[in-house]
């Protein structure tokens, strides 16, 4: 059965708004915030401790985008400093097996990019 491509989504047609989703998920801080609340909810200072290398700027950024895609929730803890936790969302947790995934294929295959990469460079 032929599906017709201009009433579906389409992340290979420039006009398709589903690259906005593609850009969202394939972003290695959004990878890498869904990794780490997998684990469970996470404050803003433990989500930077967590992910090295991330500015604050770029995990308020990053965490901002997530919420207006419905990924994360943001929960205001009422006390004295208030605190501000961040979760997964039903629609976030299906990210958590791909995301989990590439993160582990990283992991898993860094010594055969690495040789490539050697092989390439000489």
């Amino acid at each position: 059965m032929d599906t017709d491509l201009t009433t579906q989504p389409n992340v290979l047609d420039q006009a398709c708004e589903s690259r906005q989703a593609l850009d969202r998920i394939a972003d290695k801080w959004t990878a890498l915030v869904v990794y780490s609340l997998v684990r469970g909810s996470r404050r803003h200072g433990q989500l930077r401790r967590e992910i090295q290398g991330i500015s604050q700027k770029m995990l308020t950024q990053t965490l901002r985008s997530m919420e207006r895609d419905g990924l994360i929730n943001r929960r205001v803890i009422d006390r004295v400093p208030p605190h501000v936790e961040y979760t997964l969302t039903p629609l976030g947790m299906t990210l958590t097996e791909p995301l989990t995934a590439i993160c582990r294929w990283a992991m898993d295959h860094l010594p055969e990019v690495q040789a490539a990469r050697e092989e390439f460079d000489s």
